[in-house]
């Protein structure tokens, strides 16, 4: 109640029935007359003070008169009702719009982000290919730098094998490392086998000639190098290698003798 007093004496009041406030100052004291009937109230006592003072300083004024100032003070003061306008079927459109720009907007987000994940994919399944490649070209140059290190041993017996009647045009070699008991096989310059069979790698003894296994030269397709390791060929006098039904044979079919060659 202290603050409706205070509101009251003010003087605010005084300025809104004389119409000199601002549209927002009246609007604000047309709401407090609706909420407090004192304010009311004293709005209408100033209102009948500024008529009597009016009339009292023109005596000849007319009842008309008076009526019509009254009417015009009421008019004046009275709170303003705002019509309000259905909204039109152009903003429920535009809503509509708007809910559909949005919805395709979230859709367009969600294929980019699908997309982005797709790609993130890709590049580590290509990763992982590259990195599956060189970790096969690292094994091969270890294993180019083993095989090199074997043929360029000063301490090797390089045996000559050549092309025998059933294959002239073939030749192969063999390192012979009698320090280390190490036997290798360069077969670059052999055929591939035909299908269901493989060489084989006699070491030989000539008086009288006695042939041992020392190795076949299994999965020469897949040997990009031809270079094979085979079994220690300890007393070999020479050294030769025959075609042979796959596993390997007892002993060497010299029809299918393709090479040889003496230490």
């Amino acid at each position: 109640m202290m603050e409706v007093r205070a509101y009251i004496e003010s003087g605010i009041l005084e300025l809104y029935v004389f119409g000199t406030l601002s549209e927002s100052e009246t609007a604000e004291v047309a709401q407090m007359a609706e909420k407090h009937p004192e304010i009311q109230d004293e709005i209408i006592s100033i209102e009948k003070a500024v008529i009597s003072l009016s009339y009292s300083m023109a005596p000849y004024l007319s009842a008309s008169n008076y009526d019509r100032i009254k009417a015009s003070l009421i008019e004046k003061h009275a709170p303003k009702v705002v019509e309000m306008k259905p909204k039109s079927n152009a903003m429920s459109y535009i809503g509509w719009a708007a809910a559909v720009l949005l919805m395709a907007g979230f859709a367009w987000q969600y294929t980019q982000l699908d997309s982005a994940k797709n790609q993130i994919a890709s590049v580590e399944t290509e990763n992982d290919t590259l990195s599956k490649q060189l970790n096969t070209v690292k094994l091969n140059q270890t294993q180019t730098e083993s095989l090199l290190a074997v043929v360029r041993d000063q301490n090797n017996t390089v045996v000559a094998l050549g092309g025998q009647a059933v294959s002239p045009e073939s030749t192969a070699k063999v390192y012979w490392n009698q320090g280390t008991q190490t036997v290798y096989v360069d077969a670059a310059g052999l055929p591939e086998p035909p299908e269901g069979f493989v060489y084989q790698v006699w070491a030989l003894k000539l008086d009288p000639l006695t042939p041992t296994s020392i190795g076949l030269l299994d999965n020469f397709k897949a040997n990009d190098s031809r270079l094979f390791a085979v079994n220690n060929a300890s007393g070999a006098e020479a050294f030769g290698i025959t075609l042979e039904p796959a596993g390997g044979s007892v002993s060497p079919t010299l029809e299918q003798l393709y090479t040889l060659g003496k230490v």
